[in-house]
């Protein structure tokens, strides 16, 4: 079932993926009539330095050169103050239009809500403020990415663990509430359609390091957990590692890992022969990138724009191992 399941699919993920390298080649939004300099300028904040907001960067670059539009892409490195600054320099240089990860619902409205204020379009990305200003939101579909791999999980269970499991959850509600908590809920309320299946427990570590701690005490703890899900790449990573040992200590125990987002790391986890990382949902970073810019530019030209955007994911499993490399080999190509 797992297996026809993923081939099911496979189409679809190598068709996103090769859809993504097209994009490269494919015409972009038209730009509004060009100002004095000749340019329309777009400014853009990222909110760190991983691969995640860097294929982002590559989508908004990409869909601004197509559209003849100057881009300038900084980052806030976490820190409000940063990107409160950030924007106000942008305001300074008279951009055209601001393309922005807030980093928090509340405290990034105000800075944004100036921009606005002087008719200049606030397309947000990856997260989101809460106000009605911005003229678009473009995010993952949260949920989305919880449910696909609880589905994948759920067959796998009762595949190959005859419907019973004992889970940990690796989350990151203390770090990011909204989004956190909406990836659980959606692999919670997948996994737990099985009448076999306990969570035994959730807690929070979203880097790598802390997750590989929290992940080996949890093990240490209940040694009849067969499965741990992570809601982030830190945490799959991490999970990944704890598994590992642990398997490697007790060759008669086997904990397998599911988890979230897409990275090289992950995708060698996924080819890997020690069967743990069994399957993962990724994000779409270039696109993200690629409409959020799009949306912007719609927007400058007063033309129609999507209010809220939510992107599905993309799963990625040891049964496909095509669709692993396809998508190892448009990172390559991206990033080369």
């Amino acid at each position: 079932m797992i297996r026809a399941w993923a081939q099911k699919t496979r189409y679809g993920f190598r068709t996103l993926a090769l859809a993504v390298l097209a994009a490269i080649a494919a015409g972009g939004c038209a730009p509004r009539e060009k100002a004095d300099d000749g340019q329309i300028r777009i400014g853009a904040i990222v909110f760190q330095e991983d691969q995640y907001f860097r294929l982002v960067e590559f989508g908004m670059r990409d869909a601004a050169a197509k559209a003849g539009a100057a881009i300038s892409v900084n980052n806030s490195f976490n820190a409000l103050d940063k990107e409160i600054s950030l924007i106000d320099t942008y305001l300074a240089n008279r951009v055209d239009a601001l393309v922005v990860a807030p980093l928090s619902a509340q405290s990034s409205i105000s800075a944004l809500k100036r921009a606005a204020g002087r008719g200049i379009p606030v397309v947000v990305f990856d997260s989101f403020v809460e106000a009605d200003f911005p003229a678009s939101t473009v995010r993952s579909d949260q949920v989305e990415l919880g449910r696909v791999t609880g589905e994948f999980a759920r067959a796998f269970i009762e595949e190959q663990l005859g419907g019973k499991a004992k889970i940990a959850i690796v989350q990151f509600i203390a770090h990011m509430p909204e989004p956190g908590s909406q990836r659980v809920q959606g692999f919670r309320d997948e996994v737990t359609k099985l009448p076999g299946v306990e969570i035994v427990t959730a807690q929070d570590a979203w880097l790598a390091p802390e997750a590989t701690a929290l992940v080996e005490n949890i093990l240490t703890a209940n040694p009849d957990i067969d499965i741990v899900w992570s809601a982030n790449e830190g945490g799959t990573v991490g999970s990944v590692n704890a598994a590992r040992a642990a398997n490697m200590k007790n060759p008669a125990r086997h904990v397998y890992v599911f988890g979230t987002d897409m990275s090289e790391q992950i995708g060698a986890f996924l080819l890997s022969s020690d069967n743990v990382l069994q399957a993962v949902t990724g994000q779409k970073p270039f696109d993200i990138g690629a409409l959020a810019v799009n949306n912007a530019l719609k927007a400058i030209n007063g033309d129609p724009v999507e209010k809220r955007v939510a992107m599905p994911g993309m799963l990625f499993s040891r049964t496909d191992p095509d669709g692993v490399n396809a998508y190892l080999a448009m990172l390559k190509e991206l990033t080369q």
